[in-house]
């Protein structure tokens, strides 16, 4: 009981440690638009070390992102470039990351360094006479699911199951399903973690 209490003491220290930054936020967020204002913020945020870091990164990302539930840790160095992403509870980020348009569900593991941008098309590339940054991009949310473990330096461009594991330096490319093994790249299904399976996207 004392330990939650201390928890949520130190959650609302955060929290007003952090309205500076958020009221710079709100502002920067009409000028600017939602997404560039948070890229700036979550970079600023992102570089205050251990255990006064994770609170200070959750307490502005409950607010700045779509959803970051009380029991979400954020580590040194991550930064987040969609106002549209969701952490949900217990989910763990790890050091260096960079995140997207990404859902995010309960107890779902992040290891280091890993990349998780909205989708695979997140610049048009259909028209060769126009520079690719005036195409119109197909952005998009990506989805893991409940439960899983995202390997160290993996790039996750397509959804994600739930119950899955994700090997380190992996490429995801397209949806993997539930309960299974992904590793390579591109990521193919190298066994199920209920049932000895054999196959690839």
């Amino acid at each position: 009981m004392t330990r939650d209490l201390l928890k949520k003491a130190a959650r609302g220290a955060a929290l007003v440690a952090v309205s500076p930054c958020l009221l710079s936020f709100a502002v920067r967020r009409r000028v600017l638009g939602a997404d560039r204002a948070l890229q700036s913020s979550s970079q600023a945020l992102s570089l205050v070390p251990g255990l006064a870091g994770q609170y200070l990164r959750r307490a502005f990302l409950s607010v700045a992102l779509e959803s970051c539930a009380a029991t979400a840790v954020v580590e040194f160095g991550t930064t987040f470039s969609q106002q549209a992403a969701r952490l949900d509870e217990h989910v763990y980020v790890g050091p260096f990351c960079t995140l997207g348009r990404v859902h995010l569900e309960r107890d779902v593991l992040v290891a280091s360094g890993v990349h998780i941008p909205s989708g695979a098309h997140t610049h048009g590339t259909s028209e060769s006479v126009v520079p690719i940054r005036e195409q119109e991009d197909g952005r998009q949310l990506v989805t893991v699911g409940a439960g899983s473990w995202i390997g160290a330096r993996a790039v996750v461009l397509a959804d994600v199951g739930r119950n899955c594991v994700i090997g380190a330096g992996a490429v995801v490319t397209t949806a993997v399903p539930d309960d299974s093994v992904a590793v390579g790249v591109p990521a193919r299904v190298v066994r199920s973690r209920t049932r000895s399976c054999a196959s690839s996207f």
